[in-house]
């Protein structure tokens, strides 16, 4: 999974975008050469890129735009409501172009560009901004990524950051007015999430200038900043903090504690959406969201089933290449409990994540034409949020700002992260999953913005999960725990089919969710507690990473048939990619077509 939870939710209900992402400066120029439908589609892109820049300073700056490195996004409801008149304008101009006077590629950023804006706009209308954090947190995690994405290399960065700082309380006023609107209109987090996160903003207003997150950026002195101008930089930030931030922290935990706990149902067969007012109608645009697709609920919660039972088969396969002959229970109890398979300290458990992610780095020209400039490293979960957060994750870099793509590690509870499941984790999280797709994208100048940038969510964890597939071509996989433990992610995404829409279509409690990762996989209870209050506290993202892997995989072997000895999985690779995240369909089309041109050129 990329970035944090609450940030991926803020970003989108933030911004006019299906993805949340945002731009550099237009790619598409109004020419002389163009017909006029062309003319104006280009015109409207480079508005709508001008525009949408303004809207969100944290991509833009991450792109290299001085000025928005020194802003934040207005977050608040008005500025929500503000956003739906130029987006109707938008909407409207685009509408007006004939699409038969536009060419295949032109046609196809009309297209991505008016679903991009339609389904901001029905976001709008469903606030969805009043479920205002989720089990990793709200302001105060995002606060932190946004620290642990900064770099300070000159006095201008150092500026900036101290500008954000001042900007940032408003960040935890705005969520507690939409966590008190989601109270007014009864759309509100359960308790099982609120609890923690009680927890963990009480835990923030504990921070010391010595451990605080938002220090990180300021721990060492470039060395083209005096010690003096430095020392008064630094202090200037502890200022800003103990006036602004630490205020705005305690507010949040207060108000956590007071105000929004009494009114988290605390039921347990009130945990899902679908039990809120308007919940239901919110979940479905949810899995229309993340999946790009129109499936309904019930027809994904199906999709899971049968995939449950498929893996289900390939697992028994490799639990006897291990030489079991018990029953696939107390095959699960043995993987959970053997300390074989758990790393002693926190450092081994880093040191066998570097190990495969460069064995990994080894394998990826073998199966891949275009590589990208970015580097990305491997990086421990900051201590402060380690206890909420998933097994492992990736935080996307800027190439610009000279700032690593990192593949974060969770080295809390060791007993709770086996090392059979560690390869597929990194394939997933680093290359040639997230940090690959991530970073290739991001250099993809010739694309439009939202073609370069966006975040259709089953493209880009569909591709993390083929991305473990790819292990087995990658010689990644050495034992029958490994390939076990492969499956067992692969039974964690179908399971997340199944559990997700049980809980917030079906009105499932947690229990009846538990069951389908505790009975199929080798989950640990602390990661499959830890995911379940995930998919209860951030409706429908779990949906996109099987819906995306099965499209991929389908669309590989189409070619394969189609191609047979002629395919090359490098060009295919290119082809799935260069194209930047686009919903399924889209997906599908791209490939077919270039199915037919591979058949032409090999001919």
């Amino acid at each position: 999974m990329r970035n944090s939870v609450w940030m991926a939710g803020a970003a989108a209900l933030l911004l006019a975008t299906a993805g949340g992402t945002l731009p550099a400066l237009a790619q598409t120029t109004p020419g002389a050469e163009q017909s006029q439908a062309s003319r104006d589609l280009a015109a409207i892109i480079a508005d709508y890129e001008s525009w949408a820049a303004q809207e969100d300073p944290w991509t833009a700056g991450s792109e290299g735009n001085r000025d928005a490195l020194s802003r934040l996004p207005d977050s608040s409801r008005a500025a929500q409501l503000a956003r739906r008149e130029p987006l109707g304008r938008f909407r409207d101009r685009l509408a007006a172009i004939d699409p038969v006077a536009l060419t295949s590629e032109e046609r196809l950023n009309q297209r991505l560009l008016t679903r991009s804006i339609g389904m901001a706009l029905e976001g709008i209308e469903l606030d969805r901004g009043r479920l205002a954090f989720d089990s990793e947190g709200g302001p105060e995690t995002l606060s932190g990524y946004l620290a642990s994405s900064t770099r300070i290399a000159s006095r201008a960065d150092a500026d900036a950051w101290l500008s954000r700082l001042d900007a940032l309380s408003a960040l935890y006023d705005n969520a507690m007015d939409d966590a008190r609107r989601g109270i007014e209109t009864g759309m509100v987090q359960p308790r099982i999430v609120t609890d923690r996160v009680v927890a963990s903003t009480a835990a923030a207003t504990a921070f010391t200038p010595d451990n605080d997150p938002l220090m990180r950026p300021m721990a060492n002195r470039p060395a083209s900043i005096p010690e003096a101008d430095w020392q008064s930089l630094r202090a200037r930030a502890q200022e800003i903090i103990a006036r602004e931030i630490m205020p705005a922290r305690r507010r949040w935990a207060a108000f956590m504690t007071e105000e929004y706990l009494p009114a988290s149902p605390a039921e347990p067969n009130a945990i899902g959406l679908g039990q809120r007012p308007g919940g239901r109608e919110a979940y479905a645009y949810n899995a229309r969201w993340y999946t790009t697709t129109e499936m309904t609920p019930d027809e994904i919660h199906a999709l899971g089933l049968s995939e449950v039972a498929r893996i289900r088969a390939q697992m028994q396969e490799e639990m006897a290449a291990a030489g079991w002959t018990g029953s696939f229970a107390d095959f699960l109890t043995f993987l959970r409990t053997d300390p074989q398979f758990y790393a002693r300290s926190r450092d081994e458990l880093m040191m066998y994540a570097r190990d495969i992610a460069k064995r990994a780095d080894d394998q990826m020209p073998s199966l891949f034409n275009t590589l990208p400039r970015l580097p990305y490293g491997v990086r421990p979960v900051p201590a402060e949020i380690e206890a909420n957060y998933t097994t492992g994750r990736y935080n996307g870099g800027s190439y610009v700002n000279g700032i690593a793509g990192g593949y974060m590690v969770n080295t809390s509870s060791l007993d709770q992260r086996p090392l059979y499941e560690l390869p597929a984790l990194t394939l997933h999280e680093a290359v040639p999953g997230h940090h690959h797709q991530i970073a290739l994208q991001q250099e993809l100048g010739d694309l439009p913005w939202f073609r370069r940038n966006g975040d259709a969510t089953a493209f880009v964890e569909g591709w993390g999960l083929y991305s473990e597939y790819l292990g087995y071509e990658m010689g990644i996989y050495r034992t029958p725990y490994e390939r076990f433990g492969r499956l067992s992610y692969e039974m964690w995404r179908a399971c997340r089919l199944v559990a997700d829409t049980g809980i917030h279509w079906l009105g499932w409690d947690i229990e009846q969710a538990r069951a389908c990762f505790r009975d199929n996989s080798a989950l640990s209870e602390l990661n499959i507690q830890t995911e379940l209050e995930r998919y209860i506290s951030w409706p429908g993202q779990a949906l996109a990473y099987k819906v995306g892997e099965l499209t991929i995989l389908r669309l590989r072997r189409r070619a394969e048939a189609a191609l047979g000895d002629r395919f090359d999985v490098r060009r295919f690779h290119d082809a799935v990619l260069l194209g930047g995240p686009v919903p399924m369909e889209v997906l599908e089309q791209r490939i077919d077509e270039w199915i037919a041109a591979e058949q032409t050129r090999a001919s």
